[in-house]
């Protein structure tokens, strides 16, 4: 019982050093390709992500890199705020896109993908600010006006447009 919490703590402990690493370097391209090790390769959820993304309407190496920044492909990682599964799901947002396991990586990819996909038509297709969104809420993306100008926010945007690029070269 103790591995998964140990697991879970390094994983968490490993991301907020990456994330400062990131802020102080200022390249999420070096972090992205060169510390994470996963930016060009077929994960396990492949085929699950390419459905998501064929059923929302969405690019599937969007949501590919989505999952990867949140939970580097890990179905049962919990956040420190009570995030859930492979795309880091608050309990509130599960329930509004019909998620009723966030740990069944079909589910959590699944809803995932349909928040994101609710992201982008509030956004008029604005990638950057439903991303934003997704990471910090659309209540803060209001206040700011645009991408809030919270380091983590900051951080996950462009990592994910990062890796967005990275895996359409691989995904087409």
């Amino acid at each position: 019982m103790l591995d998964p919490i140990l697991a879970q703590l390094q994983h968490t402990m490993v991301q907020s050093v990456l994330e400062k690493l990131q802020l102080v370097l200022g390249s999420t391209s070096y972090l992205a390709s060169g510390l994470s090790g996963l930016s060009a390769q077929p994960s396990a959820f492949d085929d699950l992500i390419a459905e998501a993304a064929r059923r929302h309407d969405l690019d599937p190496a969007l949501l590919k890199a989505v999952v990867h920044v949140e939970s580097r492909f890990a179905p049962e990682a919990v956040s420190p705020r009570g995030a859930k599964g492979l795309m880091q799901l608050m309990d509130t947002t599960a329930a509004q896109v019909g998620v009723t396991d966030p740990f069944d990586p079909a589910q959590n990819i699944n809803g995932g993908a349909r928040y994101l996909r609710q992201l982008l038509q509030r956004y008029d297709g604005n990638v950057a600010l439903a991303l934003a969104a997704y990471n910090a809420g659309p209540a803060a993306v209001e206040r700011w006006g645009g991408v809030p100008p919270l380091a983590e926010t900051q951080a996950f945007v462009p990592r994910v447009l990062d890796l967005r690029n990275q895996y359409r070269g691989w995904l087409a």
